[in-house]
């Protein structure tokens, strides 16, 4: 068995040429239907230890900057002991490199080379030294407001940056002008399914490093594929039988939290104003309805982090020397929030580094 992706809808496979970010079929949106586990090979290194677990048709040959890996820090948080996957320690300091890894050596395979994109700042940043080492076109559509060093990073990388003013859907709708005007393939982080795969290597590693499943994993949804991608790899290292599968935390920032009010049967009506988590601003999450599919009422949980949470959690996680940005914090402010006792281990995702944010909090 192998790991598949295809159409949510009609379910044709993935093709094995171009780089639709819909079904040509009928427009739907492409998924991981099925991700099955294969034991790390330890001859390779990184994420590409678990390249059989990625179900790639093609021969890839892997584009490998030092993504994967990252420490797992053991630590106190309050009462709780807690466990910080380091993800910000990824080569361009985000956790969004295990999937750009695997997109850059798809990119590669199959010739592609003239991409664009549309980020809050994170995505961008990856796909801009990503598509550097393979040495291929990248534009990048952000919103106005993304913080200034996350901006510089793609500026100073080399790659075109086209900043939109307007809300975060906005730069989705710049970048779909340019697929149509300028024939570039839409390297999306949200659309293509492949990153699912390697966002899922982050629970792999770490019950690598714990030497077993982790009780609880939290860690913030934006478009969802993290929170989906770490789902998933819990199901299938549970059918594979490597332990049960752990508690789920998802969080968003009260200011947008359309996942969490989804979850709650509650109506969402837009951002209702800014947040400092801003890789989490998203209206309109591509992979929301695939989350809510795969929860599991009763065990699992969702939560809305207000700004003064983001900020003192920030200061938590800094007096333990993780030196993360906002969006990493509100895992640590969802402990702050749940009284009750938790299954252990358990794992803080933290998604990007303090050194992309600029604001002062």
């Amino acid at each position: 068995m192998k790991t598949r992706f295809e159409c949510l809808k009609c379910h044709s496979p993935y093709p094995a040429t171009g780089l639709p970010a819909r079904c040509p079929q009928c427009g739907s949106l492409y998924g991981m239907v099925e991700l099955v586990y294969h034991a790390p090979v330890d001859e390779k290194v990184g994420i590409w230890r678990y390249q059989e677990v990625f179900g790639l048709d093609e021969v890839v040959a892997p584009v490998y900057l030092g993504e994967g890996e990252t420490p797992l820090v053991k630590a106190n948080y309050g009462e709780r002991t807690i466990y910080s996957k380091c993800e910000h320690l990824n080569p361009s300091g985000s956790f969004k490199d295990r999937g750009t890894a695997i997109l850059a050596s798809l990119l590669k395979a199959r010739k592609i080379n003239n991409v664009v994109e549309d980020s809050s700042g994170n995505a961008g940043g990856s796909l801009a030294l990503y598509s550097k080492a393979i040495g291929i076109e990248a534009t990048v559509f952000i919103p106005e407001s993304t913080s200034g060093p996350k901006r510089a990073q793609m500026e100073r990388i080399g790659i075109s940056v086209k900043p939109i003013s307007g809300p975060r859907e906005a730069a989705h709708s710049a970048v779909e002008r340019a697929v149509l005007e300028k024939g570039a393939s839409y390297a999306s982080h949200a659309y293509l399914p492949f990153h699912l795969a390697g966002y899922a290597t982050i629970l792999f590693e770490a019950c690598e490093q714990l030497g077993e499943m982790p009780g609880t994993v939290i860690a913030p949804i934006g478009h969802g594929s993290l929170f989906l991608g770490l789902i998933m790899a819990g199901d299938a290292m549970a059918k594979a039988g490597l332990g049960s599968r752990p508690k789920y935390i998802g969080v968003q920032p009260a200011n947008c939290a359309p996942v969490v009010k989804a979850w709650r049967k509650e109506t969402f009506t837009g951002p209702v104003g800014p947040s400092l988590a801003e890789g989490t601003q998203v209206s309109n999450p591509v992979r929301g309805g695939e989350i809510l599919d795969h929860l599991i009422n009763g065990r699992d949980e969702l939560l809305t982090i207000e700004e003064a949470e983001i900020i003192e959690a920030s200061r938590k996680l800094f007096a333990q020397g993780l030196y993360i940005e906002p969006t990493s914090a509100m895992v640590g402010a969802a402990l702050d929030q749940i009284s009750g006792v938790l299954p252990e281990p358990i794992i803080l995702v933290l998604t990007g580094s303090g050194l992309k944010f600029n604001n002062k909090h």
